[in-house]
């Protein structure tokens, strides 16, 4: 009996846990197109500026190794 009583709860649980996440969906302030687009594009910028960043790092790190013969 003590078993079924902690499914029970289990169960009551997990409904409890998505309505209440529903339930907090529905106060998000959800971003308009253009807002989207922006953050997207800001989003973009942001990886490619890293991108470019990390690989300048390790071609003059690379170059640097081989400089002084660590390098293959």
């Amino acid at each position: 009996m003590k078993f079924l009583a902690k499914i029970k709860k289990f169960i009551v649980g997990i409904f409890s846990f998505f309505r209440d996440s529903f339930r907090e969906l529905k106060k998000v302030r959800w971003p308009d197109r253009k807002e989207l687009i922006s953050y997207s594009k800001v989003v973009i910028f942001t990886v490619v500026f890293i991108t470019i960043f990390f690989v300048l790092v390790d071609f003059i790190i690379s170059g640097l190794l081989n400089l002084i013969g660590f390098g293959s």
